[in-house]
């Protein structure tokens, strides 16, 4: 969708996401004292999701805060290397760069240490958002790590209805941080006020369990899009095991592919990239009926993207090109 009389096609995007910029430090080894050492590397979900589908070639913005410091410039030089606009960035002076420690298993999964009181990504205001950067996009796409606190709430909450006004498809990933939350009802009324708006929402099994209360992907899944109906296009993310959806009375699973995990940071945030790559193709909508094949190639797609991702240091460094993923997928997603 784009705002009424633009004819400028360069001004057009695919995607504008709102959300945390911020530094991931990722385990890199360790000293020669046998200390750990620790890699900057930038992430943030919403940053992560538009750096996939950068990389292939979609064209992208990115809405959000950084402080006005060293890692908020690093940040802003990554987006315009990565080929993500940078028009709707906001420097503050109210808080430094939030930064992120990342903590790998053995498995390669992964938690993560804040450090966020304040952070500057939860300082964008809703007068800080461009609107009109939102009315060149086909697609808007949010999260809840921004929900968390004001200012950042109410300018995530408003930029979310607008989109939704002005006929825009929107995305929605109620990414579960409970340590940045104030409790855990807090958390869950928060994540599903986002979820008044969604169109496409992602979810992991810890978060389907969380909002629903079951770990059945039938029954949790059904209970959602009953209870938000705006949702057209569920999906449950499950590790190695692969990927589950719901379209209406359709649903659909696809498993995982193998390969050789060095950090699962931004692997969900690559999967959601890969729908929303398979929707741009579909015109920017969620089809309101699909075939369990359709459903099943495009979990396929983001399945690869997700398992590629996983196969690197950092998120937004690993993400993986169109020719890497078709590799792995194969027949898959063929047409």
């Amino acid at each position: 969708m784009v705002a009424d009389g633009q004819a400028d096609n360069e001004c057009i995007r695919d995607v504008v996401a709102l959300g945390e910029l911020l530094i991931d430090f990722t385990p890199h080894g360790v000293s020669d004292q046998g200390q750990p050492l620790f890699e900057r590397n930038p992430g943030g979900a919403p940053a992560n999701v538009l750096a996939a589908l950068a990389k292939l070639q979609c064209r992208t913005s990115f809405i959000g805060a950084v402080g006005a410091d060293a890692f908020g410039y690093y940040l802003k030089d990554v987006l315009t290397q990565s080929k993500i606009g940078t028009e709707g960035l906001v420097f503050t002076k109210e808080a430094g760069t939030t930064l992120a420690f990342v903590h790998l298993a053995a498995d390669g999964d992964r938690s993560f240490s804040f450090y966020r009181q304040p952070g500057a990504d939860y300082m964008l205001r809703e007068e800080d958002v461009n609107l009109e950067l939102i009315c060149s996009a086909s697609i808007f796409h949010y999260g809840s790590i921004s929900m968390t606190h004001e200012p950042s709430r109410t300018a995530t909450l408003s930029a979310a209805a607008y989109a939704k006004s002005r006929g825009l498809l929107i995305s929605y990933d109620p990414n579960l941080r409970l340590s940045l939350w104030e409790n855990d009802q807090t958390a869950k009324d928060r994540m599903k006020e986002g979820l008044e708006y969604a169109d496409v929402v992602k979810l992991s099994e810890e978060e389907l369990l969380f909002l629903t209360g079951t770990s059945e992907l039938e029954l949790g899944t059904k209970q959602l899009t009953e209870q938000y109906p705006s949702i057209g296009l569920l999906l449950v993310t499950l590790g190695p095991a692969g990927s589950y959806c719901r379209a209406g009375g359709i649903t659909a699973s696809h498993e995982g592919y193998r390969v050789e995990v060095q950090d699962t940071t931004g692997a969900g945030d690559a999967f959601f990239a890969g729908i929303l790559y398979t929707l741009l193709g579909k015109r920017g909508h969620a089809q309101k009926e699909w075939t369990v094949q359709e459903l099943r190639s495009m979990l396929a797609f983001a399945n690869a993207m997700g398992a590629l991702a996983a196969t690197g240091k950092g998120a937004i460094p690993s993400m993986p090109t169109l020719e890497e993923i078709r590799a792995l997928a194969g027949d898959d997603i063929a047409d």
